[in-house]
């Protein structure tokens, strides 16, 4: 090789470690979008086949509590933690709230629908928060400004979406070839819209409540990876005990090498831990409104791999929907970021973060604790809220 040709394969070289370098954060966020993805189809397969639902949110946050455990012991070691009644008792309330009580919901709405069907509700999230902030008066509709009518605008587009969704199936139609067995397994299982639209939207109110309570928890307990692990270990004990009164047959908590394993090791180590570190790490080097724009790829990656993959029939009210709340979405965050910017933020400290959106409760609050995604997931949804620190 010529002295010319190496300095223009350094040079190639060059240019692609700084190209991966500028995309670090694009590339780590469209991973989380995959693992949030990956999660909601095996989530479905195995529940359309019977999985039991408490014994799989047990099973998840067990696995979620391990692999988070070795940064709560390296990032936060020797700082002060006390364990009083009070923080007990808000990680309680938190886990029941956004892990044990949220995401069985969603599960069960999961199982009597679709991935895509409940992947939108997971997008309303942030739209169900920010209506109890206004009913709560814990935040204002600002219509004089244009962050104001932003968000105005951007959440009826999508309860608009969500309306259209629910209540207008359109013609359906198929992507690929849909004849595989496993395909044609959950293709062939009932669904009961109705009562899984119940089930997700008492999920979303479940979250909404979760980001209250979880401000109250970060008030007294501001460790985010001790938060995080030590509320996943109470949510697997309150599912396991649920779990128990519902169904204590061997056969319901029997673990094999299955599908099943496989959905429960994945979602605790890659859609929960693995995802709040990207998350983390995100936020640290853009800022807390670079994730939640992210968001609505989820849901077009679950729609379109539950079509091809699982030979799910794709509607046209649910792809109008989609639009429409994907619009929303977007046009709901543009006034939110913009709303947040004229606020007095004297020391902001970036870095703490939740992988779900906690939009309503604005700019006030807080460190956080990762929801192990409901999506679940999930999944999903993503926002940070900026602490002052004063």
């Amino acid at each position: 090789m010529s002295h010319t040709e190496g300095a223009t394969e350094a040079k190639r070289m060059r240019t692609l470690k700084e190209w991966f370098t500028s995309s670090q954060a694009l590339l780590s966020m469209l991973l989380v979008q995959v693992f949030v993805t990956g999660m909601q189809l095996l989530s479905r397969v195995i529940l359309v086949h019977g999985s039991f639902i408490c014994a799989l949110i047990a099973y998840r946050h067990i696995v979620a509590a391990i692999c988070v455990a070795p940064f709560a012991l390296y990032f936060e070691r020797g700082r002060p933690k006390k364990f009083t009644w009070k923080i007990w008792f808000w990680l309680f309330i938190n886990a029941l709230m956004g892990m044990t009580l949220a995401q069985g919901l969603f599960y069960y709405g999961l199982r009597d629908t679709s991935a895509t069907y409940s992947a939108n509700f997971l997008n309303l999230i942030p739209i169900s928060t920010f209506f109890t902030s206004i009913i709560c008066r814990m935040e204002k509709l600002g219509l004089q400004t244009w962050a104001g009518k932003a968000k105005s605008i951007g959440a009826i587009l999508c309860v608009g979406g969500a309306l259209v969704t629910s209540l207008y199936k359109g013609k359906e139609f198929y992507l690929g070839h849909h004849s595989h067995h496993a395909q044609t397994a959950v293709v062939a299982h009932k669904t009961h819209m109705l009562r899984g639209t119940f089930f997700l939207v008492g999920s979303c109110f479940s979250y909404t409540a979760w980001f209250i309570v979880q401000v109250k928890l970060l008030k007294v307990f501001p460790l985010k990876y001790w938060g995080t692990m030590l509320a996943c270990v109470v949510a697997a004990i309150q599912s396991a005990i649920i779990g128990v009164f519902i169904d204590s047959s061997k056969a319901a908590w029997r673990l094999e090498w299955n599908l099943q394993l496989i959905t429960i090791v994945y979602s605790g180590a890659l859609a929960t831990a693995a995802s709040f570190c990207l998350l983390s790490w995100a936020i640290s080097v853009k800022g807390p409104t670079y994730p939640p724009v992210f968001n609505p790829l989820a849901l077009i990656f679950v729609a379109l791999s539950e079509a091809i993959i699982l030979g799910q029939p794709l509607g046209v009210g649910t792809l109008l929907g989609m639009v429409l709340i994907i619009m929303g979405l977007y046009s709901f965050l543009w006034g939110k970021k913009n709303d947040t910017q004229r606020l007095p933020q004297p020391n902001v400290a970036v870095g703490e973060g939740s992988t779900r959106m906690a939009d309503g409760l604005t700019s006030a609050q807080s460190t956080s604790t990762v929801v192990p995604t409901a999506s679940p997931t999930n999944t999903v949804v993503l926002e940070i809220e900026k602490t002052d620190q004063r």
